[in-house]
């Protein structure tokens, strides 16, 4: 055998395992809004764990893989509905056949009054004019008062840690299970300087911010909270 075929087919090995563990197992993934806070912050670079949940979606996943349902109080990462073509990080509170409501910031599920204070907070964005302040707390103030509504079958509700600051199953509905990619596992690394929005801006654009980063990387970096488990 070649030496050019020994190192062709290791190739195509590598491909094949790259390609089947960020499809099953692992995934990472960044923070671009602060609609998580404090859990996760804008900056924060996530390694996802594919496999628990994916079990749910693939049958060889299902045959190969241990996996359990999801559970609430998971962070989990899922395709947007609105728009479909992003992921985005919420926490599960309500699962299949949960009555969720919302009362004057309080989170109820089948009547029951949740105490979670200890992940959740009600926190404006800094920087707002005072218009779009006002238009923010409006929009608060509704999201303040939800439901109730019941989770249905192969659905999960999902809310953002910083309540005033998230776009959520409180205006998108709930979250359809195929949807779900995978649960929020670890800052592998958590960067304070700027952070992409996922949007394209452009070659320049990227190649400033890849710059930047290479610059900040050890000033910027909040190395404690490098290897934090995500709660």
């Amino acid at each position: 055998m070649s030496k050019t075929r020994e190192y062709l087919e290791a190739f195509l090995i590598a491909v094949i395992f790259l390609k089947f563990a960020t499809t099953f197992v692992l995934q990472t993934f960044y923070i671009p809004s602060g609609s998580m806070e404090d859990t996760l912050l804008i900056g924060d670079h996530l390694v996802v764990n594919r496999f628990i949940y994916g079990a749910q979606q693939s049958e060889l996943a299902r045959k190969l893989l241990p996996a359990r349902p999801i559970r609430r109080g998971d962070v989990v990462v899922f395709r947007s509905k609105v728009p479909p073509t992003t992921d985005v990080v919420k926490r599960c509170v309500g699962l299949p056949g949960d009555v969720i409501e919302v009362r004057d910031d309080r989170l109820m599920i089948n009547g029951q009054v949740v105490d979670d204070s200890a992940v959740t907070k009600f926190q404006e964005p800094e920087g707002m004019e005072q218009r779009a302040r006002s238009f923010r707390r409006e929009i608060a103030h509704r999201r303040a008062f939800f439901g109730p509504v019941r989770v249905p079958e192969e659905h999960y509700f999902c809310m953002g840690d910083n309540r005033w600051n998230s776009r959520d199953s409180r205006s998108w509905g709930t979250l359809p299970a195929h949807l779900v990619k995978g649960r929020a596992s670890i800052i592998y690394w958590s960067y304070g300087g700027e952070t992409p929005d996922g949007q394209y801006h452009g070659v320049a654009h990227r190649l400033k911010q890849l710059g930047s980063t290479t610059l900040g990387f050890l000033t910027k970096t909040r190395w404690g909270r490098t290897f934090r488990m995500v709660r």
